[in-house]
């Protein structure tokens, strides 16, 4: 088997999780796939999967041949189209992962047109308030807040976001509002655990200075819409996404605090594995996505709108 069959085969086994799925695909054994896997690692020299019963793993050198080798094979690929007098038609299947709240609100929607203008794609959408490993897991792309450390994928910014500080009429006219970040040290802060964040501390700045205040709660969770629904319930005073809670600010059913005091933003960008032959089927979705937010947020300036 040539190296380029050799490149599929490992990018297939790291996009399945496991060689018995790898196997159920191309039709043949699991012992038939362990064997080629063998072989590969034997000729570079290298482990390139950490294997136990339950899962696969990517080792650098593995992560390393992955990227490389899948950018290979598409400048190939693109090669071959070019070569034999066509381009390389936006077909077959993208997978995306989002985050549930903004997945389920605006990215949802937002695929179920891409598809009707691309029936030609397929799209798996993977929703996730979990972190994402997009190469180890096999996504095309990625949809994440805040900006990207990792230098080897590349990020576009999708959509602007603020955080709002709010609260329910009725949690304030019981417990007062607030003046200064500090104030609420003396108040039930509604706290959502997310990976980035140390438990119990909001930051705030006001463009002069900052402020980092430990707060409390009796309510605490990991899912955003369980804590939007304790905050409309009056229990306390809550930090969420513009996009979230624009409708509920609208309505009055939540107040919002401190406005010359900001959270730190968190930005939705578009991640995806930097290539310069990116496929015709990621590139197409790519520009789309980008298109249809800037568009959404060109319609809402100077409105109220999400946005």
């Amino acid at each position: 088997m040539d190296t380029y069959s050799d490149i599929r085969l490992f990018a297939l086994i790291v996009k399945l999780g496991n060689m018995a799925a790898t196997a159920q695909e191309l039709g043949v054994t699991p012992p038939v796939i362990s064997r080629r896997l063998a072989l590969l690692e034997k000729r570079l020299g290298v482990r390139l999967l950490n294997r136990t019963t339950r899962k696969i793993s990517l080792t650098p050198e593995g992560e390393t041949y992955l990227m490389e080798g899948v950018r290979i094979q598409e400048e190939m690929d693109a090669l071959e189209g070019r070569i034999a007098g066509g381009s390389l038609q936006p077909q077959g299947t993208v997978r995306i992962a989002a985050t549930f709240g903004f997945g389920r609100t605006h990215v949802t929607p937002a695929l179920s047109s891409f598809v009707r203008e691309f029936p030609q794609i397929d799209i798996q959408l993977h929703l996730s308030d979990k972190s994402v490993h997009l190469v180890e897991q096999g996504f095309d792309l990625m949809i994440r807040f805040g900006e990207l450390a990792d230098s080897r994928l590349t990020a576009r910014l999708l959509a602007r976001n603020r955080r709002i500080l709010c609260a329910a009429p009725a949690y304030l006219a019981a417990m007062g509002v607030p003046t200064h970040p500090r104030d609420l040290g003396r108040h039930n802060c509604i706290f959502i655990r997310e990976a980035d964040e140390t438990f119990g501390t909001w930051h705030f700045s006001n463009g002069a200075e900052s402020e980092t205040i430990k707060v409390r709660s009796n309510l605490s969770t990991n899912d955003g819409n369980s804590a939007l629904t304790w905050a409309l319930d009056g229990q306390g005073i809550l930090i969420r996404s513009q996009w979230d809670v624009a409708r509920h600010l609208q309505t009055g059913e939540l107040v919002p605090l401190l406005p010359d005091w900001a959270p730190p933003p968190a930005d939705i960008y578009l991640v995806f594995q930097t290539s310069k032959q990116m496929p015709a089927k990621v590139r197409v979705l790519v520009d789309w996505l980008l298109k249809h937010f800037e568009s959404r947020r060109a319609a809402s300036k100077g409105t109220s709108s999400n946005w």
